[in-house]
């Protein structure tokens, strides 16, 4: 079982339907629940401390979706990058172990809170730039498809 847990409600008509369509080749692999969590809305320019506020209730609303058994996994610029055959690899190895609840967590637009930081399990970099972090949800669900599909021997475009 995959879980995405996003701050953040998809307005934009076109990333719903990329979410659709990668969650709907998904299921022939996993089953795949994506969980949107409510954002705190904040200006452009904003205090170190009200971030902090920000990212703390964010981070509270993710973490209440969080369950003792998951294995989670925060996306994090500094976090560790992996090629698409290395993420196989280690969502393959997480299965076969006996880690069926992998939990993806995409933070808002300031990012994640420290105690959800603490509670990861891995911390996963898709990049050292910067995405929105409506498209990341896009982006790691393209990922996680290609994922499978490598796991499974089963060809997919390069």
């Amino acid at each position: 079982m995959i879980r995405i847990i996003a701050v953040g409600i998809i307005k934009e008509s076109y990333l719903t339907a990329a979410i659709q369509e990668y969650s709907k080749r998904l299921s022939a692999y996993t089953n795949l629940e994506i969980i949107q969590v409510q954002d705190e809305k904040c200006g452009e320019r904003i205090s170190d401390k009200e971030a902090d506020q920000v990212r703390r209730r964010e981070g509270e609303r993710i973490l209440k979706n969080i369950k003792d058994n998951d294995y989670v996994i925060t996306l994090e610029i500094g976090g560790r990058q992996l090629s698409s055959e290395e993420l196989s690899g280690f969502l393959g190895n997480l299965e076969s172990s006996g880690r069926s609840n992998i939990v993806f967590v995409i933070g808002g637009s300031i990012g994640l809170h420290n105690d959800v930081c603490s509670r990861s399990d891995y911390r996963l970099s898709f990049s050292k730039m910067t995405f929105p972090h409506q498209l990341m949800r896009v982006i790691l669900l393209e990922q996680i498809y290609r994922a499978y599909k490598i796991m499974k021997g089963e060809p997919y475009h390069k």
